[in-house]
């Protein structure tokens, strides 16, 4: 079987969701205090962290390593950060474009290792590191405790884009709407946790116990 083929990406939305991902390491940096080179660095590894990881595994070309423009989306999130801290840390708009971000990355990232021909199962793993591990790099290089660990719905919108979109696939749905619907479902979910403080229930919490 041919694997599908899977249309680019439109260049502009791409550079747009890694420099969203490439402020908030920037910001991670910022909080540290550290020099603009570290702001730079922070930037780019949060950036292309995910779709990195995600190409080394299923054996493509790393997606950035042609393309010298992410590396200048990392400097100019740096220097936007330097800056503006103050400001962008306030900025409500920057949550939910990394709402966005991740629920869109999570079916690029599905839709890459399905084009490739692999497993629709670890397609699906494919599209939630694609989303999340620019910012689990983040936290571990900042030392701090990752987001991924808070009680905060994060890695549960990731895989709910991803196996959407996988799931609508192998249904036969057409790439455009199955990736549509896939990442309105996980930004939906992703939303609701930023809105509403929508949280899994924890391991040992009886029915009846929470939030009050």
């Amino acid at each position: 079987m041919v694997p599908e083929t899977l249309p680019v990406l439109p260049a502009a939305l791409d550079y747009a969701g890694v420099a969203v991902f490439a402020l908030t390491g920037a910001l991670a940096a910022a909080r540290d205090r550290h020099d603009i080179i570290t702001f730079w660095f922070f930037a780019v590894v949060t950036g292309v962290g995910g779709g990195t990881l995600r190409d080394l595994l299923i054996g493509a070309p790393v997606f950035w390593v042609g393309d010298p423009t992410y590396l200048a989306i990392g400097l100019v999130a740096a220097l936007l950060v330097w800056f503006l801290a103050p400001h962008l840390e306030r900025a409500k708009t920057l949550i939910w474009l990394d709402a966005l971000g991740l629920a869109a990355y999570a079916v690029i990232g599905a839709g890459k290792a399905l084009a490739l021909g692999v497993d629709p199962f670890v397609a699906v793993a494919m599209g939630v590191l694609t989303a999340c591990f620019g910012g689990v790099i983040r936290d571990v290089l900042a030392g701090q405790p990752s987001a991924l660990l808070k009680r905060e719905i994060t890695i549960s919108a990731a895989l709910l884009a991803a196996a959407g979109f996988v799931a609508l696939r192998a249904a036969g749905v057409p790439l455009a709407w199955a990736g549509v619907a896939g990442a309105l479902a996980g930004f939906g979910l992703r939303a609701g946790a930023i809105h509403y403080g929508w949280a899994l229930p924890p391991f040992g919490e009886k029915r009846g116990q929470g939030k009050a």
